[in-house]
């Protein structure tokens, strides 16, 4: 029996070919697939290693933003303080609404500073830019709350005392006069009147009692309802004394109309929430808080504080003997026949009118500050022009934006503004200061003036009626000159920055008449009323 095996050819040599398995040739085959997924697994992996490592060269590593986290604290501070009722939210929504720019300079500078602190790191770093949808949100809400400024007259028109917010759901107005309270008071009482919600008249005259007339108004479906509400609004007095304390609770589905008859020499304090004020008559002054709705005063004696919480409605004020304050937000303010000091500290956001002011005045906003030594004629401030027409003292104005018209002026003035046009016309001999950033200089002075004036311009020219040196000095940009006008006098310093300044000879003006004085004695009584004769018209030159 041979030893060779059947497949081992004769003669030695390889062996033939194995039978064919597919067991094992499938084995063979996942082998090769898994080496293949696991090289392509670590290339990519590999790759990302290398992108990351790339990115890093390239950017530096990611360094969180200071921006966002004090944007967030400035947030909570501000929310803390409107909750505990130290910041007003009308009050913040108001300046919010004016001022909502800052916040995105302020954010801009902190990653201005942020930027300049990265460029001193050996590696560069990336600034996570997870607060822009903060600041970008906040800057939504402050569009929002200036457009909510804007509405203010509107919102006052829709009703934003009340009336028509029920009315615009279906509830029926129900109407109750109740009877007239009265109580005896000392005729010099400190009256304190409080009505959260609805109008106070206030009139005095001359009785020994107070007198409370009050119309109920509820918005209610059914007039049980309707009772309920003139049942819990309803004002009561309380004499303590000298002290005299009116008062009324508030309901939001009412409001109780007040009529108040005190002495005249009684001492007032008004506090209303939402509704209008009006008082006349008073001998002893007054002292009026109010948030939403108008306040009039008529025919007062003795000073006059009125303070406006929200700016809601208009301030008029007419015969007041006495000093007048007012500080707050409001929409129009007229003031008229004015005996003592003026004022005014706060927003403005429609129209002023001033006329017939014996004492100085003072006004102060965001925008404008005006001083005026005393006021004969009239004065007119809106959002485009400030305009002073006869005015004695000195006159104070800075402000921007706005076209200054100063005429008739019996005593210096000083005039600083932007983005607006300057026009000065003093009325004798008396000294002129005007600083105009962007805009033009008019200065209209008598035929016979004399002044001592000083100019200046920046991409401007100079012109005047009267005799200047034939050079002027400086380059085709920067000019300036220096020259009298008569003998000299009073210093006229006039710059302009992009705008041209002229110095006009104008008709000039008449010396205000003295102040009337009153007569020594009353004529008897049935003697004919004499009448002074009518003083000639002083001549003006031409």
């Amino acid at each position: 029996m041979s030893t060779t095996p059947p497949y081992t050819p004769v003669g030695g040599g390889a062996p033939p070919n194995p039978p064919y398995d597919p067991k094992a040739q499938y084995r063979a085959f996942r082998a090769q697939q898994k080496a293949a997924w696991r090289a392509q697994r670590d290339a990519w992996k590999a790759q990302r290693y290398a992108m990351k490592a790339n990115a890093v060269g390239i950017f530096g590593p990611k360094v969180p933003s200071l921006v966002g986290p004090v944007l967030l604290i400035g947030i909570g501070v501000i929310a803390l303080l409107i909750v505990t009722g130290r910041m007003a939210g009308g009050d913040f929504v108001t300046w919010y609404g004016h001022w909502w720019p800052l916040l995105l300079i302020i954010a801009g500078l902190g990653l201005l500073a942020e930027w300049a602190i990265d460029l001193r790191r050996e590696m560069p770093v990336r600034r996570s830019g997870g607060f822009i949808g903060v600041l970008i949100l906040l800057a939504i809400v402050g569009l929002c709350c200036s457009g909510w400024n804007k509405l203010g007259p509107f919102r006052n028109d829709f009703g934003d005392d009340g009336d028509n917010f029920f009315n615009a759901f279906g509830l029926p107005e129900h109407d109750f006069d109740r009877s007239a309270l009265s109580a005896e008071i000392p005729a010099n009482a400190t009256i304190d009147i409080q009505n959260p919600r609805g109008d106070v008249n206030v009139t005095a005259g001359d009785v020994s009692s107070i007198q409370v007339e009050s119309h109920e108004v509820a918005f209610a479906s059914s007039d049980d309802a309707a009772k309920k509400i003139f049942e819990g609004e309803k004002p009561e007095i309380k004499v303590s004394g000298s002290a005299v304390l009116v008062k009324s609770e508030s309901n939001s589905n009412g409001r109780l109309n007040l009529t108040i008859t005190v002495p005249r020499a009684a001492q007032v304090t008004v506090d209303a929430g939402k509704g209008d004020v009006v008082m006349a008559g008073l001998g002893a002054g007054a002292i009026v808080s109010a948030a939403h709705g108008d306040v009039h005063l008529n025919s007062i004696k003795g000073s006059v504080q009125v303070h406006l919480n929200e700016g809601k409605g208009d301030f008029s004020a007419h015969e007041i003997e006495g000093d007048l304050t007012v500080d707050g937000t409001s929409n129009d303010l007229t003031l008229s026949e004015i005996k003592g000091k003026i004022t005014q500290n706060g927003e403005i956001r429609g129209e002023v009118h001033i006329e017939h002011a014996a004492g100085p005045v003072h006004m102060h906003t965001t925008v404008t500050d005006l001083e005026v030594a005393e006021l004969p004629g009239d004065l007119t401030l809106n959002d485009d022009d400030l305009r002073v027409t006869e005015a004695k003292g000195p006159v104070r104005v800075r402000t921007h934006s706005k076209d200054i018209d100063l005429s008739q002026i019996y005593g210096d003035s000083h005039v600083e503004t932007r983005d607006g046009r300057i026009s000065v016309a003093p009325a004798g001999n008396y000294a002129v200061e005007a600083k105009n950033d962007k805009g033009d200089v008019e200065v209209t002075l008598p035929p016979n003036a004399s002044a001592s004036v000083s100019v200046r311009t920046h991409n401007g020219d100079i012109d005047s009626d009267y005799s200047t040196p034939e050079k002027i000095n400086g380059e085709s940009e920067n000019k300036s000159v220096n020259f009298q006008i008569g003998s000299g006098g009073p210093a006229l310093t006039l710059s302009a920055e992009n705008g041209d300044v002229r110095i006009k000879r104008g008709p000039g003006f008449s010396e205000p008449p003295p102040a009337p004085t009153a007569p020594s004695a009353l004529p008897p009584s049935g003697a004919p009323h004499l009448k002074a004769p009518k003083a000639p018209a002083a001549p003006v030159s031409q």
